[in-house]
């Protein structure tokens, strides 16, 4: 029988599937501390992981673990190197973590670009007929506006559907990914970042966090866009400069930000980012919606059971 470690609180669906199996048992984890998780890991055959940070120091005294299970796609909470020099597996779902994203950056690229809330408050501060004595310079129609998609795995190829399905004009930058694959699906590909974002009007990026990306975009590179376009970041923080983010939010070097991740994570109370009005904010919740939490969860843990079953797809399992 394998103990599992269900490291912070999943969708109740997968929870299910391993109290049928009867090869293993389960404890829930919620206390995701340091100190308890060295105290906690060290009982288990394998763990899904959510939030919380399993570093070499947790790792160590892990003699039985065999396997991680991340809920979600990103891994930048765990130490990957030891991983790979102690051969744990980890898994990710990467199945069910592309739609919800997709239209979580669709939404903050309509909110901007159509006002958020202009006229709800209008309307709801009985001021209806004002709407049409308003100066309009902050209203903005999608048609032929031009997007560049920063990284183009299952995310960016769920978005360039929504985009195309707008009339926008898409580019992609990836360099691992090759031009036959990007046109296949309506987008350009380009080779050369920095002359790419100078004609952007809308900046989306899709990348893991790593040496590659951290710092991608800085007050260098904002100062290459154009004045009215906008970044949205839902992939992992610390891929755009948040102080110069703010800082070219201010000085209108571009118009505006959506921002769904942070370096810090929850921010620190005085990031300048929570009190700038030129960005629309949400705390890390791209997946947030009913089905992706619920597909998220179960696919979590079938991945587990199924990797402890011999089973397991090679396509879940991270190259390390």
């Amino acid at each position: 029988m394998y103990n599992i470690g269900i490291i912070d609180k999943i969708n109740l669906k997968g929870l299910e599937i391993l109290k049928k199996n009867n090869k293993f048992t389960y404890e829930l984890i919620t206390d995701l501390s340091k100190k308890n998780l060295l105290k906690k890991l060290p009982e288990f055959d394998g763990i899904t992981l959510r939030r919380g940070k399993v570093d070499s120091e947790v790792l160590k005294n892990c003699k039985k673990l065999k396997v991680i299970s991340r809920h979600g796609v990103g891994y930048d909470n765990v130490d990957i190197n030891f991983l790979k020099k102690n051969d744990i597996k980890l898994l990710v779902t990467d199945a069910s973590t592309s739609t919800s994203p997709a239209e979580h950056i669709m939404f903050m690229i309509l909110s901007i670009y159509k006002g958020i809330n202009m006229f709800d408050d209008i309307v709801r501060k009985g001021e209806f007929a004002k709407a049409i004595h308003l100066d309009i310079n902050e209203n903005f129609e999608l048609y032929k506006k031009d997007i560049l998609i920063v990284g183009f795995g299952r995310i960016g190829r769920k978005l360039i559907k929504k985009c195309l399905g707008f009339d926008l004009k898409v580019s992609v930058f990836d360099p691992y990914v090759d031009d036959k694959t990007i046109r296949s699906f309506g987008g350009i590909k380009v080779s050369n970042f920095n002359d790419a974002i100078k004609k952007t009007d809308i900046l989306s990026l899709s990348v893991p966090k790593n040496d590659e990306t951290y710092n991608l975009i800085t007050k260098t590179e904002m100062k290459l866009m154009k004045k009215n376009s906008i970044i949205i970041n839902a992939s992992r923080g610390g891929i755009i400069n948040e102080e110069d983010l703010n800082n070219a939010l201010n000085d209108k070097t571009i118009f505006f930000a959506g921002i769904d991740v942070f370096e810090h994570e929850p921010p620190n109370e005085n990031n300048p980012l929570l009190a700038n009005k030129r960005v629309l904010l949400s705390p890390h919740a791209a997946t947030f919606t009913k089905e992706c939490l619920e597909n998220m969860s179960i696919e979590t843990v079938t991945n587990l059971i199924d990797f402890f079953e011999k089973k397991i797809d090679k396509s879940k399992i991270v190259k390390l």
